[in-house]
């Protein structure tokens, strides 16, 4: 699976299972970093959105959708990905650093939640949804 590092990343896979990307850490990057890099496209997200995320899906208590789609679309009311932009998360907004990036929040976080074993994802066609473990 990784390491999480730059030289040893993370190797995961959409819930769907139809694209592979990596992410790792860059906690020297400001603020520090998530890296996720799919195919020539390199997207960030603030460090903290997975024990954040981990923490909010405990607090939720059940399934939610996934809900990703890019940043120039409105996020589905209810889902992980609106809330990786809503003015009520930790971060107060977007947790995507990249602008014009900073979407896709629910694509590219889940399956990293549960390679790290913090969550349980679905990996249907379409419409996945997740919650945290145990």
């Amino acid at each position: 699976m990784g390491s999480g590092t730059r030289d040893d990343p993370w190797q995961l896979t959409t819930p769907p299972g139809k694209a592979g990307y990596e992410m790792w850490r860059d906690e020297a990057a400001d603020p520090p970093a998530l890296v996720c890099q799919v195919g020539g496209t390199q997207l960030r997200y603030h460090l903290r959105a997975v024990e954040d995320l981990h923490a909010m899906l405990v607090a939720h208590g059940d399934w939610m959708d996934l809900g990703g789609t890019d940043e120039q679309k409105d996020a589905p009311e209810g889902t992980v990905e609106a809330w990786g932009r809503s003015a009520d998360n930790p971060v107060g907004g977007w947790y995507g650093l990249k602008k014009g990036l900073r979407g896709r929040f629910g694509v590219y976080l889940p399956p990293l939640l549960e390679a790290l074993g913090l969550a349980e994802v679905t990996h249907e066609a379409r419409n996945n949804r997740m919650r945290a473990t145990s």
